[in-house]
């Protein structure tokens, strides 16, 4: 850990003496980096100065052989150091956990019914008013971008956008297949059924970050309808579009605009773009983008909603969670932060400091 904290103490150091380089003051590019490095390095430094002064005082008791006072005040002083190091090492690790550089990007997250028929429907309704219950929790907006309706007062998918700083650091762990197991209201005999929903949930990209050619695009618009075809809309208002270099399509009908509904569209794209670009990424080096606590692959079964036992188990960490009626009203903050303490857990034993 020393080695390490002195590592970064010399960065910090260079880092400052880089910046009055003319050849670094003439690239805006370099001075951005060198400023964001900083501004990392800065909340830590004095945790990292305080670490090295008590190894010295350390290494000065130990030095001490002759002056029986000196030696007797830097022995006081080593005994303070070695109870204040643990503190100082559990912040310095804190800092050295790999940040996911999307966890303060905004999110478009998405619900779909998958497996269950009218139940799975119903579920990914109650999933998506879950996580709007959770944003209004957190404070947080939510905008409708696009939605589905199925029969029965369930939807075939849904997709919201939240467009607060950090909602992708607090959701992420949330992508992937959420089945309900419970007796279905129309179930006769009282039989369990297991339905599905998939969710995924996507950072936000910047217009500037992702560049879509226009003449990768494949636009059609369409007449807008809801549920078994009823037309809900006179005009050809909906818009589908099709990235034709990914085959990523996207349709939007919410609103009554077409420019509207095609400015969403685009939003989304864009998002689920650089999601996969991400995705890729990190497969390239190795790593799993959310560590080992998932993959955030929206095919991988993450979690189980019982409600006949009144309880929510998550499988990547193999934790139960009682009170499944508050939970569907958006108190998931328990489940969101075991999972997110857990993730810190794999990472701190990955690096092995």
């Amino acid at each position: 850990m020393l080695d390490k904290v002195r590592s970064l103490l010399k960065e910090y150091e260079a880092l400052n003496s880089a910046l009055i380089d003319p050849a670094i003051s003439s690239n805006p590019a370099e001075l951005r980096r060198i400023g964001k490095r900083l501004s990392e390095l800065s909340e830590i430094i004095p945790v990292l100065e305080e670490y090295r002064r008590y190894h010295q005082s350390i290494d000065e008791a130990k030095n001490l052989e002759h002056d029986a006072d000196l030696k007797a005040l830097a022995a006081e002083e080593a005994d303070e150091a070695i109870q204040k190091i643990p503190a100082l090492e559990e912040k310095i690790k804190e800092f050295l956990i790999p940040k996911d550089p999307d966890d303060d990007r905004s999110v478009i997250l998405e619900v779909r019914a998958g497996t269950g028929g009218d139940e799975a429907a119903l579920f990914a309704a109650e999933l998506m008013r879950m996580y709007i219950r959770f944003a209004e929790r957190k404070g947080w907006k939510t905008e409708l971008m696009d939605k589905s309706d199925a029969e029965g007062g369930g939807i075939k998918e849904a997709i919201i956008r939240i467009p607060d700083r950090g909602a992708y650091g607090e959701l992420k762990f949330e992508s992937g297949v959420h089945r309900v197991q419970r007796v279905p209201e129309t179930e006769a005999k009282g039989r369990i059924h297991t339905s599905a929903a998939s969710v995924a949930i996507l950072p936000e990209a910047e217009e500037v970050e992702i560049v879509i050619r226009p003449e990768d695009l494949k636009i059609d618009v369409y007449r807008s309808s809801g549920p078994g075809g009823q037309s809900v809309n006179t005009t050809d208002s909906a818009v589908r579009i099709t990235h034709i270099p990914t085959n990523t399509v996207v349709a939007c009908q919410d609103e009554k605009s077409q420019l509207k509904n095609k400015a969403k569209a685009m939003k989304i794209l864009r998002s689920r773009i650089y999601a996969a670009q991400q995705e890729r990424l990190a497969k390239e080096r190795g790593e799993m983008r959310s560590g080992q606590i998932g993959s955030g692959d929206r095919s991988e079964k993450i979690r189980t909603y019982n409600f006949p036992q009144d309880r929510v188990t998550d499988h990547r960490i193999k934790e139960n969670f009682s009170n499944l009626p508050r939970i569907m009203e958006g108190d998931i903050e328990p489940i969101i932060n075991t999972l997110k303490e857990a993730d810190r857990a794999q990472k701190l034993e990955r690096m092995k400091i």
